[in-house]
C-alpha cells in the first residue's frame, strides 16, 4: 500500500474516534442539525476504518507467519498462511481503493424524475407511461416513497411529460445515470401491419435542492401565474384557479403544477421542482468543464445522448454507454434494474480509479 494511502486511512480512522466522542457527549442531542450530520459522517467513515482494521489485521498476520518459515515443523502451514493472506491483502486494498474514492455529496438525495414524450407521437407517450412504472416499481423494490408532482397526460394515454419527487436514502447515487435518451422499439398495439416503430422519450434525473436553501431564488425574478386545472379533478378543481405556472426569468425555466385542489400545494411543489431544475443547471455546467477535462463514457449526463435502446421483438435492453445487453425485458420494465444501475455505478467508480492512477 503506497504510503499517501496509508496516511489518508489513518487520518479518518482518527476522525472517526473523534465523531464518537462528540456523539457520546449528551450536549450534542440537543443540537439536531449537528447530530444528524455527525451521523451521517459516522456511517461514511464506518466501512472505510473497518476494511482498513480488517488490512491491518491482515498485515500483522503474514509477517507473523514469515516468521514462522524458518522453522521446518510450521514451513509448510506457514507457506499456506502466506499465501491466503496476500491473496486477502490484494483484495482488501481493492476495496479500500474504492471507499476513499471522492464521494458526489449529492449521492444521498432524494430526487426528481422527469420524463418527456419525444420523438414517435403517441406511441412515444405511451412509453413514457411504461418508463414511470418501471422506476415506480424499482422504488418500490427499494422502500423508497414515489409522489405525483406534475402531470400531462396524453389521449391515447401515458405522458407528453410527468415529474415525479423519489424520497428514500441513496435515490439519486442509484439513478443518476439514467439521464438521457431513451429509445424503443416495438409494434404499436395501433400498427396493423405488424411493422415496428421505433419512438424515444427523454429522462431527467435531478437531486433536490436543500429546502431551496441550495438555490439562491430571488422573489423579483420570478413570475407566478395561476389558472383553473385542465383534465381530471372533479368539479372543484376546474372551478377555482388552483394551477400554478411559475417561470424564472433569469434562466427561462418554466415550471407547472396543477396536480393539487389546493394553489398553496401547488405553489410549493412548482417551487421545489424549480429549485431542482435550477440545482440541475448548475451541475450540468460543472459537469462540462468536468468532461472538456476527461472524457467519460458514464456520467456526462447529455439529455441528447442515446443512453438506451429497449428492443420489445428480441426482448433486450441495450445500454449504449457501456456496450451492456441484457436479455431480461419484461423484468426490467417491472422494477428489476439493480443489475443495470450496478454495473453502471462500477463503471464510473472503474473511470474514477484510472482517473487518479493518471494523476499519479
Amino acid at each position: 500500500m503506497k504510503s499517501s494511502m496509508r496516511s489518508r486511512l489513518e487520518q479518518l480512522q482518527r476522525r472517526l474516534e473523534e465523531v464518537d466522542a462528540i456523539l457520546s457527549q449528551p450536549e450534542t442531542a440537543n443540537d439536531m442539525k449537528q447530530f444528524r450530520q455527525l451521523s451521517r459522517e459516522r456511517s461514511e467513515l464506518e466501512p472505510v476504518v473497518t476494511a482498513f482494521a480488517s488490512y491491518v489485521q491482515t498485515e500483522t498476520a503474514l509477517s507473523e507467519a514469515k516468521a514462522l518459515v524458518s522453522d521446518p515443523d510450521m514451513k509448510a502451514m506457514a507457506l499456506d498462511e502466506i499465501d491466503t493472506c496476500r491473496r486477502q491483502i490484494e483484495i482488501l486494498e481493492s476495496d479500500l481503493q474504492l471507499l476513499l474514492l471522492p464521494k458526489d455529496p449529492d449521492d444521498s438525495r432524494s430526487v426528481f424524475l422527469e420524463i418527456r414524450a419525444g420523438t414517435g407521437g403517441d406511441e412515444s407517450a405511451l412509453f413514457s407511461g411504461d418508463l414511470l412504472r418501471m422506476y415506480s416499481r424499482f422504488a418500490e423494490r427499494r422502500g423508497w416513497r414515489v409522489e405525483l408532482m406534475s402531470e400531462n397526460e396524453a389521449e391515447v394515454g401515458g405522458y407528453k411529460e410527468v415529474i415525479v419527487r423519489i424520497e428514500g436514502d441513496g435515490v439519486y447515487g442509484r439513478l443518476k445515470f439514467e439521464s438521457g435518451a431513451h429509445r424503443v422499439q416495438r409494434v404499436p398495439e395501433t400498427e396493423s401491419q405488424g411493422r415496428i416503430h421505433t419512438s424515444a422519450c427523454t429522462v431527467a434525473v435531478m437531486p433536490e435542492a436543500d429546502e431551496q436553501s441550495e438555490v439562491n431564488i430571488q422573489s423579483s425574478d420570478l413570475r407566478i401565474d395561476t389558472y383553473r386545472a385542465s383534465g381530471a379533478g372533479g368539479q372543484h378543481i376546474n372551478k377555482t384557479d388552483s394551477a400554478v405556472r411559475i417561470t424564472h426569468l433569469p434562466t427561462g425555466i418554466v415550471v407547472e403544477c396543477q396536480d393539487d385542489r389546493s394553489q398553496h400545494r401547488n405553489r410549493d411543489k412548482a417551487m421545489q421542482v424549480l429549485a431542482a431544475r435550477i440545482k440541475d443547471v448548475q451541475l450540468r455546467e460543472q459537469q462540462d468543464k468536468e468532461a472538456a477535462q476527461r472524457k467519460s463514457l458514464v456520467g456526462s449526463g447529455d439529455r441528447s445522448e442515446r443512453i438506451r435502446t429497449y428492443n420489445f421483438p428480441q426482448g433486450r435492453i441495450t445500454d449504449h454507454r457501456i456496450n451492456l445487453t441484457l436479455y431480461k425485458l419484461q423484468a426490467m420494465m417491472e422494477g428489476d434494474l439493480d443489475e443495470l444501475t450496478g454495473t453502471l455505478i462500477a463503471e464510473h467508480q472503474a473511470n474514477q480509479l484510472a482517473a487518479l492512477a493518471d494523476v499519479v
